[in-house]
């Protein structure tokens, strides 16, 4: 799914998504962990700067990368909010879906020059690797410091719940929830 699909069905998750993924940090890109299979099946975890354009969320990366070839080999991806605190109050943002390759090169230059205007570094078309994600889940789960809770968001699935915390590291039960799926 296209991400302004998703934003139509699941405004809610949408936009706390490209708060999550895309925002601005400190007058720099935001960066995200993308999750490949490498060739050997072992899991590989790498930094990439997102751009939400064209209704699409797409990554760039660097030519010959070793994700670009995981992801070109394999398509399924893992893209994943940085967590930048133990107690993860902001939460965890997850997207899985496919990275499907583009290679126009229209499309490329047209992404380079947003590139330089939102991102100020200039990619030479033709000469980096570039993805749109194909969604098919995301899941949402952050964490009440005070409390120990723990509340969990997933889509397609159209489930929210909270677990609440029964000791530091373990949770009861899971009780229905509904903040960010709304019905529409």
């Amino acid at each position: 799914m296209h991400w302004g699909r998703f934003v139509e069905e699941q405004p809610d998750l949408a936009a706390l998504g490209q708060q999550r993924l895309g925002q601005q940090r400190l007058g720099g890109p935001g960066v995200v962990l993308v999750g490949t299979v490498r060739a050997d099946g072992t899991a590989r975890i790498s930094p990439v700067e997102p751009l939400f354009w064209e209704d699409d969320l797409w990554l760039s990366m660097l030519w010959g990368s070793h994700k670009a070839a995981d992801l070109r080999r394999d398509p399924r991806v893992l893209v994943h909010s940085i967590v930048v605190s133990r107690e993860g109050t902001l939460g965890e943002y997850k997207l899985r879906g496919r990275a499907i390759t583009e290679e126009n090169a229209d499309v490329q230059a047209r992404y380079a020059a947003v590139v330089v205007e939102q991102v100020g570094w200039t990619p030479v078309p033709g000469r980096f690797h570039l993805f749109w994600i194909d969604i098919s889940d995301v899941t949402f789960i952050r964490y009440d410091d005070a409390t120990g809770d723990q509340f969990v968001t997933r889509w397609p699935q159209g489930i929210e719940y909270v677990r609440r915390a029964t000791s530091p590291t373990s949770f009861g039960e899971t009780e229905p929830r509904s903040d960010l799926l709304k019905s529409r």
